[in-house]
């Protein structure tokens, strides 16, 4: 228990550290678009509920030579003006976890688009069906989803659709006390015109996270569009990542039946989780280092092993893992943090200095830096994939061969016949 509090405190330490860098390096996914449907009450509340919809505010817009406020708009010269603004909701939402179709097509089904200027009793420009798009993309999804519906609503026997599609000049939001009107008036007036007619449900695959449910596990959380912070998180860390902590790929619609707390209206998300459980999320990208250094919290908690790692420690002569690894069948030694294979039992000999010693390291997987620290002059040993700290290299081993002194502590053994 003590072992995973630690842990837990480390990772809360690193992700304070990563908090308080630049700018974060992600593709963010946030989005807004605008629905004009009748009366914007019963719109924002509609929308609000909708998962993956950050904010919903109720407001005006479309407008020209008309204040935009309820009293301007709501006097009866406007009543017919049909440059007078809409009631419109402003919606906010993350394109990861709801997609600007699945908005567009809930405006369709909840409102009537066939009746021009009004939503059953409500009469009047103001009450006009509009979407007022943000960017190209979500203009493109409107006309389409319009020709898609107004194909079901004439088989149902309904007239052509009003709803006019626009790109967004400018959103005014409306007085408070029309902000969030129907939570604060359960019985408030604001009536939903819906024709009854749906578009075609397409079944959703169903998701499977049984795996996710036990033990430790990596998520990483990408986009369904491009995403170049995701590509780079892959080709730093993700392409050479061989550790025993499975890591997944998600869309953050596919995170059903885990327990996340971090956001993940950016990505990458990089999401580490126990029993299903988040125990460190990262919004953006994360760098080589800065990855193997929550890994490190999240996998060793506060032992032995992550001080050598980490902070240049060194295991007890004769430890227990060194006893264990000493006499090891045939096979390799690999990065306790990435899986990277490090040292072969082939080029193990005994040093009789209580660390695991070797002639070589397995090509390109280890480096080496100047260490000249307590009075001494060494040359320290690095892991390439991780970076972590595995000992030092010696001049003195048989044959005149160097002897690579490594902490049995930040390994783990791969017989040969699993490789």
């Amino acid at each position: 228990m003590n072992k995973i509090i630690n842990g837990i405190i480390l990772l809360c330490v690193i992700s304070v550290s990563i908090s308080t860098k630049a700018k974060m390096e992600a593709t963010e996914h946030i989005e807004k678009i605008i629905f004009g449907a009748g009366c914007f009450w019963g719109v924002e509340k509609e929308y609000a509920s909708i998962s993956g919809v950050i904010d919903a505010v109720s407001g005006y817009a479309d407008g020209s030579g008309v204040a935009p406020n309820y009293k301007a708009i709501t006097e009866p010269v406007n009543k017919n003006n049909p440059n007078n603004h809409a009631e419109v909701v402003e919606v906010t939402f993350n394109k990861n976890e709801v997609s600007a179709s699945e908005l567009i097509r809930h405006f369709f089904e909840n409102h009537d688009p066939t009746q021009l200027n009004r939503q059953g009793n409500d009469v009047g420009t103001q009450y006009r069906s509009i979407i007022l798009t943000t960017n190209e993309k979500q203009q493109e999804k409107a006309k389409q989803l319009i020709a898609d519906y107004q194909l079901l609503l004439s088989d149902a026997g309904y007239g052509p659709i009003t709803t006019k599609v626009k790109a967004l000049e400018e959103f005014y939001p409306a007085e408070e006390y029309h902000q969030d009107y129907l939570v604060k008036n359960p019985n408030g007036y604001c009536p939903i015109h819906a024709t009854g007619i749906k578009f075609n449900q397409q079944e959703r695959i169903a998701v499977d996270n049984s795996s996710l449910l036990t033990g430790k596990n990596i998520i990483v959380i990408e986009a369904e569009s491009h995403c170049p912070y995701c590509e780079k998180f892959k080709e730093d860390v993700v392409n050479t990542y061989q550790g025993t902590i499975p890591l997944t790929f998600k869309l953050a619609t596919e995170l059903k039946g885990l327990d996340i707390k971090t956001p993940t209206w950016a990505t990458p998300t990089i999401l580490f989780l126990e029993d299903g459980r988040e125990v460190f999320g990262n919004q953006g990208y994360m760098t080589s280092e800065v990855f193997y250094q929550a890994l490190g919290a999240f996998k060793l908690g506060k032992s032995e092993a992550y001080n050598v790692a980490f902070n240049e420690g060194t295991d007890a002569r004769f430890c227990k893992q060194y006893e264990i690894f000493k006499d090891t069948p045939d096979g390799v030694f690999i990065d306790k943090l990435s899986g990277a294979p490090l040292f072969d039992t082939d080029d193990r000999f005994d040093s009789k200095s209580g660390w695991l010693s070797f002639t070589k390291s397995v090509d390109g997987a280890v480096y080496e830096l100047e260490d000249n620290s307590y009075g001494m002059q060494r040359v320290e040993i690095r892991s390439s994939s991780s970076g972590i700290h595995l000992g030092h290299v010696f001049n003195d081993g048989p044959n005149g061969q160097p002897r690579y002194c490594i902490n049995a502590t930040v390994l783990e053994f791969k017989q040969r016949e699993n490789l």
